[in-house]
């Protein structure tokens, strides 16, 4: 496979994500009437762009100086994330080696499944079905700030803030 082929074929996989987004969306009744219980919950629907990383203020590492990264919540409930590092993936041969696949996964965060909202609690729920992170599917549980057109997202217990943007 030529370095080529693997670009393309990256495309292909991408693809099939977003395919089966649009599954997510079109099912999970159960899912829907979980997130959709207020109208906090509706602010979250829509496609948001990734400003950045801060932990304890300072940009995340690692990711390069201008990572890309997408978050989508559906009226239905469902929901994906993907972040992908600012940097080329280099390949010595037609295939990558085990060494140059870690390193194209190092820092890259793809995963999907439904949401749910605490409007009390101030967080928002990702109930993992699928990730490229190794490790159990466990939940992520963010709390969650509106400024604006942005979405502050922060894992809970931690001083990291993750920073999207409304895409209009």
């Amino acid at each position: 496979m030529t370095r080529q082929a693997v670009r393309t074929h990256g495309v292909g996989v991408r693809n099939v994500a977003l395919l089966a987004l649009a599954v997510l969306m079109l099912g999970s009744g159960d899912a829907r009437s979980q997130a959709m219980q207020s109208d906090v919950a509706k602010r979250f629907v829509g496609v948001w762009r990734y400003v950045g990383t801060q932990i304890d203020g300072k940009p995340r590492p690692n990711r390069g100086a201008n990572p890309k990264g997408f978050i989508f919540y559906t009226e239905s409930g469902a929901m994906a994330a993907q972040i992908a590092p600012d940097r080329e993936n280099k390949m010595a041969g037609q295939e990558p080696t085990p060494d140059e696949a870690k390193a194209a996964l190092a820092d890259y965060v793809s995963y999907f499944g439904t949401y749910t909202v605490d409007a009390r609690a101030g967080t928002v729920t990702h109930h993992r079905q699928a990730s490229v992170q190794p490790g159990p599917l466990t939940d992520y549980v963010r709390s969650y700030k509106f400024t604006g057109d942005r979405l502050i997202l922060r894992p809970v217990g931690t001083t990291q803030e993750v920073v999207w943007e409304r895409i209009k």
